[in-house]
């Protein structure tokens, strides 16, 4: 049987966005392989599936007006990324995207721990300061969508990783 994510607590306030009062975090146990926290969000955010690409590409049209940040806006060429997403900070076993905007602040936390011997447990945590009332109508709206997008990108880490010869 596939590994299957599964929904955690989350405890606020939380050091990567300390002023967060939305969050939610799914992980995995991913048996036999080892990762770092950079692979893995590389892994499993890097390419969204077409699917998730044109919901993203709608609620970019759809907030644009309201001159909300798009998906992949970023400060500057200097800035890395993963997937649409601004690197903050990375380690080997964390690493956290996000930005902020007027309506609300994110970041994307990605944990990797040792979870026995021949496993590691792989855990995404969303974290939101919602700012204004459009910052929660905002993630009312898109709550569904995002536990779907994240559920999804991370079951990528379950697939075995295939060799470059």
């Amino acid at each position: 049987m596939a590994p299957r994510t599964h929904s955690v607590p989350v405890t606020l306030p939380h050091p990567a966005l300390p002023l967060a009062d939305w969050a939610d975090c799914y992980e995995l146990v991913v048996p036999g392989q080892s990762t770092n926290a950079i692979s893995a969000s590389r892994r499993a955010m890097g390419v969204f599936p077409v699917w998730a690409r044109a919901l993203l590409w709608l609620r970019n049209l759809v907030v644009r007006p309201f001159g909300l940040k798009g998906s992949g806006d970023h400060p500057g060429s200097q800035t890395e990324m993963i997937g649409f997403f601004p690197v903050i900070s990375k380690s080997s076993e964390q690493t956290v995207l996000g930005f902020d905007d007027t309506h609300l602040d994110f970041r994307i936390v990605i944990d990797v721990r040792q979870a026995g011997e021949l496993a590691q447990r792989v855990s995404v945590t969303t974290l939101v300061r919602r700012k204004i009332l459009l910052g929660k109508i905002y993630i009312a709206v898109i709550t569904p969508f995002h536990r779907l997008i994240v559920r999804t990108m991370l079951a990528r880490l379950a697939r075995p990783v295939m060799a470059v010869s």
